[in-house]
């Protein structure tokens, strides 16, 4: 049987977990779900559903979970959609939003009690130490059926490999806002998305803190690859291929 390394399985679905676990997000079906229950803006949705989950806390702890995303643009999209609804309401309601995305598009699809047994096994030995987003989302109760807990469980992967990410960042001496400016090939993406996240304009040049952004991925590939330690080289391999089982279902569905 077909076997994988921690780090091999990190690096094969790493990606694809990031973008699969976004998607729902900022989603049309998940903005009209903020709409519906009075949210101003989507931006204020976002923040304050996916920051929820951490109870009722200054936006700075919102901005320290996250990391990146600049402290002022959490704070008026955190305390704008606060006027709508609870910081613990909000997490529910994005929570199920979540689920229902995934429910939605993975009913019927072969394999998601297995992908749920692996992943579950995964997040549940993973210390939690630094990691208070994915920790506050891990504490919350997982939906009951098969196709919304797969999602759901995917989502707690991507947000588990940003909260490690946060940690790495500043671990291999950067700022968020340094991450954001050298993770794109071209440095004026970096500084358009900066912007766009709230850290304002006129940064220097990035580009001599390049070796610093590969140190940072690297750390944060060799943080999670040591909680897949808990599974099988053979489990291992199996989550992989999962994971691209979700991946075609999510797609076919779009």
């Amino acid at each position: 049987m077909t076997q994988m390394t921690s780090l091999e399985l990190v690096r094969s679905t790493a990606a694809t977990i990031g973008g699969l676990g976004a998607r729902y997000m900022l989603h049309p079906e998940t903005a009209a779900v903020g709409t519906e229950a009075g949210y101003e803006n989507g931006w204020a949705w976002y923040f304050t559903g996916r920051g929820g989950v951490l109870g009722d806390v200054d936006a700075s702890v919102v901005a320290a979970a996250f990391g990146f995303f600049g402290e002022p643009m959490v704070r008026m999209m955190w305390e704008t959609g606060l006027k709508t609804e609870g910081a613990r309401a909000a997490g529910a309601r994005y929570a199920a939003a979540c689920a229902a995305f995934g429910r939605k598009r993975l009913q019927g699809t072969a394999g998601l009690e297995r992908f749920n047994e692996l992943a579950e096994k995964v997040m549940h030995s993973v210390d939690g130490s630094g990691l208070s987003l994915f920790v506050a989302l891990r504490a919350e109760p997982a939906p009951s059926d098969a196709a919304g807990r797969a999602y759901w469980n995917l989502c707690l992967l991507r947000e588990w490999r940003g909260s490690e990410h946060v940690v790495a960042v500043r671990a291999s001496g950067l700022t968020p806002a340094q991450a954001i400016l050298t993770g794109y090939p071209d440095p004026a993406t970096g500084v358009k998305e900066a912007s766009r996240r709230g850290f304002g304009d006129g940064h220097p040049d990035a580009s001599p803190l390049q070796a610093r952004r590969k140190q940072a991925e690297e750390l944060t590939d060799a943080l999670q690859a040591s909680g897949y330690d808990v599974l099988t080289g053979e489990e291992r391999a199996e989550m992989a291929a999962l994971v691209d089982v979700i991946r075609d279902a999510l797609d076919a569905n779009a």
